[in-house]
């Protein structure tokens, strides 16, 4: 046996039922694992500066859009449900990091925009965040770098067109 989780894990079930394919988890539980890992070393760098993932993902929304967004379209943009956006809004903007103001083509809506403060909070954060992609991106040679981007693209768009 070997001192890889996910092949331990794969010899383990094929050994305790073989009559199920096992080898499909090597990529299932890699991407698990990975995401986790990719996240917590997310964190660690936005830690110092005070943010949240959940927070940077919202200002850094805002940043690339680089325009004012209404609460509908950040909902597509992040994915998030409506009450989720709602309470991560109310928060940003307590903190003084996003402001909303009324939508002047829409009397009932919003736009949400940076505050000056969060645009230079999220400018330093994003900084730190390609860095330490860049970092995780090392690991691997620039070939295999751009071909895992373009393996992980194909397997996203066909588990979207997958139904449950």
């Amino acid at each position: 046996m070997t001192d890889d989780m996910i092949e331990r894990l794969v010899e383990q079930w094929s050994r305790v039922r073989p009559e199920l394919d096992a080898g499909p988890m090597r990529i299932s539980g890699r991407l698990l694992r990975l995401a986790k890992l990719v996240e917590r070393r997310t964190e660690a760098v936005l830690k110092p500066l005070g943010l949240e993932l959940w927070q940077f993902d919202v200002l850094a929304t805002l940043r690339r859009y680089d325009r004012d967004m209404s609460p509908g379209e950040l909902l597509d943009a992040t994915m998030l449900t409506s009450g989720a956006m709602t309470y991560r809004l109310d928060r940003l903007e307590a903190s003084r990091l996003i402001e909303r103001r009324p939508d002047p083509d829409d009397r009932r809506g919003v736009r949400v925009r940076l505050t000056a403060g969060g645009a230079e909070l999220v400018d330093r954060a994003v900084e730190l965040r390609f860095e330490e992609a860049a970092r995780v991106a090392t690991v691997l040679r620039e070939g295999d770098s751009t071909r895992l981007g373009r393996l992980l693209a194909e397997l996203e768009r066909g588990l979207q067109g997958l139904t449950e």
